[in-house]
Parts: structure tokens; sequence; C-alpha cells
């Protein structure tokens, strides 16, 4: 058996990366920017910091905004349509998950158009070509789609979120500049850096890890754990840390998949749009509880990775609570509610729980599950 790693071509680290982004422009010799971003950070003029730089190069652009924070079916409809008219030769994609989701699914379908029917990309779609060129440029310490070979689209007609793998998708150039993501709000930055977290920890557990996704992971928990709650106090140590964390887990989830809490939270985020951190923030030390008998010695390592002393003398009972445990603290720590009991509704939980069941995290999962054990993850929550 073989293990596969997909990395993006090229990444830059650090502040005033966004600078790079003019010359990766004219070396690739690219004409004009299809600019992905939400409408609220055009509002909040962050997506205008990429923009100065594009100007300042004399690089021509066209901005689409029509992208939703669970992007839906439509936004990338209108947004393929868009970009046919405008002439553009490669993607800028500045944001969090929707603004870069919504550019995979764009870039996909212009380069292979017999998917145009944006539902037959979920799971891993045959394509042929690569994307049209992107560009990412995170806003938000979390997702990671600007290194990850996923993206997740929300159809709205069907109360679903659905998940596509693609090795096409993955953005060629990514600009990992934390002075991009300085203007995210405390209860975004916590959501967004919990989200990294469950990444970097279901990624580790998941079935398909192996040794150099573990290093991955498990450096990712060591670094959110330490800088996260600075960077929801905006420490510019904080933000530099998470920035860094959030893309090393991406590196190691995108190749060896998840588990189950992706699977609810995306459940989760289909009906009642609640914001994916948030969702598998509440979710992660419960499923992390009910995964603790397929994990081996694994959560030893994750306790010591968050800072945990004493874990070689623990037995596997105590490292595994404390594991779990820690993750609890830093959530709270970081103001993240404790359950559903605002969100989920008990009449849902049967259409929740088969969603879940069939999204493509959750073979992903370390322990085998079923509809009704997930239904019950879900009502200890509420």
């Amino acid at each position: 058996m073989s293990n596969r790693i997909v990395l993006n071509e090229t990444s830059y680290h650090g502040a005033g990366a966004i600078q790079e982004i003019a010359n990766e422009a004219k070396n690739r010799g690219f004409h004009k920017a299809f600019v992905c971003s939400d409408p609220d950070l055009i509002k909040f003029q962050v997506t205008g910091k990429v923009l100065a730089v594009l100007d300042a190069a004399g690089l021509a652009y066209e901005v689409y905004s029509d992208i939703k924070a669970n992007p839906t079916i439509e936004n990338v409809q209108t947004g393929v349509a868009a970009f046919q008219a405008s002439g553009a030769d490669y993607i800028v994609a500045i944001g969090g998950g929707s603004s870069m989701d919504t550019a995979k699914a764009i870039g996909i379908i212009i380069a292979n158009p017999e998917f145009a029917d944006v539902r037959s990309l979920e799971g891993v779609a045959p394509t042929k070509n690569p994307s049209v060129p992107i560009i990412a440029v995170p806003t938000t310490a979390g997702t990671a789609a600007e290194v990850t070979i996923n993206y997740v689209i929300t159809d709205v007609e069907k109360k679903r979120k659905f998940v596509c793998v693609d090795t096409h998708d993955i953005p060629v150039v990514a600009i990992v500049d934390p002075e991009m993501m300085a203007s995210m709000p405390k209860g975004l930055t916590a959501a967004t850096g919990m989200d990294a977290l469950t990444h970097a920890i279901e990624g580790y557990i998941t079935k398909g890890a192996w040794e150099m996704t573990d290093m991955f992971h498990l450096k990712a928990i060591e670094i959110i754990s330490k800088y996260l709650r600075g960077a929801v106090e905006n420490t510019k140590e904080g933000r530099e840390g998470m920035a860094l964390g959030q893309y090393i887990a991406g590196m190691g989830f995108s190749n060896v998949g998840l588990g189950i809490v992706h699977s609810m939270a995306h459940a989760l985020g289909a009906v009642y749009d609640t914001p994916h951190g948030v969702a598998n923030a509440i979710l992660l030390p419960t499923v992390m509880e009910y995964n603790a008998p397929a994990t081996g010695e694994k959560y030893r390592e994750i306790a010591r990775a968050m800072g945990v002393e004493g874990v070689d003398q623990m037995s596997q009972e105590e490292y595994r609570k404390a594991a779990v445990d820690a993750v609890r603290k830093l959530s709270q720590d970081v103001g993240i509610p404790a359950d559903l009991k605002e969100i989920a509704r008990e009449e849902d939980v049967q259409f929740l729980s088969e969603s879940a069941y069939a999204d493509a995290c959750c073979p992903g999962n370390p322990r085998d599950t079923s509809v009704e054990e997930i239904a019950a993850l879900y009502r200890s929550l509420m």
C-alpha cells in the first residue's frame, strides 16, 4: 500500500506575504484575475488590501462576491457564468473556507465543463483537468482550504452539505499572511481556530493516518493549543501562530481525511446554517470520548501536545480523559458554547443523523458508527 501527499506548488508565509501575489501572477504570465471574496470582507476593506497589490502592479481584475457563509450551488453557478463573461485566466480567492470553496468549484467547472451540474462534483469526481489556477489568500486561521484538496458546497434544496475531494482543485499558490487575519472578530477567531484543532485531532486519529501526517497533526495541535487564546485576544504572536498552525493541520488532514465531528457539523450547517467552526468545537470533546476506544495510545500524544504534564505516568483511561478535558477547556476559554441546546431540535435529529452518516467524512472515523449512535451523540448535547 502507498500513501499519497498532495500540497501546494508554492506557499508564502509571514507578515506582508500578500505582496508576492503580483510577482506570482506576472511570473506565471497571468493577465486578469477573477477575485472571489465575500461581501463582508469587501465591506470592511480586507479584500482591498489584495486589490491594492494588484493595482500597484497594474494587474487587471474583476471582483465576484455572491458568496454566502455556507456557499451554495447557486453561488457556484452564478460564479461560473461571471467567470466566463470576465475574460479572466486565474482566480484570487480571498477569505475563509466559503470564498475558497466557491473558487475551487468555479475553477473546476470552468476547466471541466462536463461537471457543470455542481452536484456531480460530490465525493471523488473523475475530473480530467486541473482547476483554473487559484492563488488562495486566507483571512481566517481555521479552514486551511488554501492547502487542501477538499471543498464543501451546500445544497439548499435538499438541506445538506456535500464534500468534494479532488486533487485538481488545490490552489497553485497559498499566501498565508497573518496581517490578513488581524481584523477577524473574537468569535470568528475562536470558531475558526477550533475548526483547525478539529482538523488536527480528527486527522491524527482517522483510519487513513500515517507517520508523515501524524507529524503534521501533532505539531498543529501543539501550535494551536499554544496560540489560539492569544489570537482571540488579537496578539501578534497569537495571529502568527494560528496562521501557521491551521496550515500545518491542512497539510495533514487533506491527505488522510477526517471523521464524524465534521460529518455531524456539516449536517448542522446545512439545516441551521450553524457556523462550521462553532459546530465542530461543540461536538469535538463529546465525539472524542466516543472514539477513545478505537484510538490506541494516540490520546496520550494529543494530551502531551496540548501541554498536559505527566502523561507518561497516566493510565490509558487517565490520559484519554486528560486529552478530552484539555480540548474542552480550550474551547471554554475562547468562548465556544458548551452544547447544542440553542441550535438543534429533536424533530430534526433523525435527518441530521442520516445526513451525517452519509457524509464523505464518516468512513474515516476511527470507530465504526451507525445512524443510531450518531443520533445518540447529538441528543447527548441537547
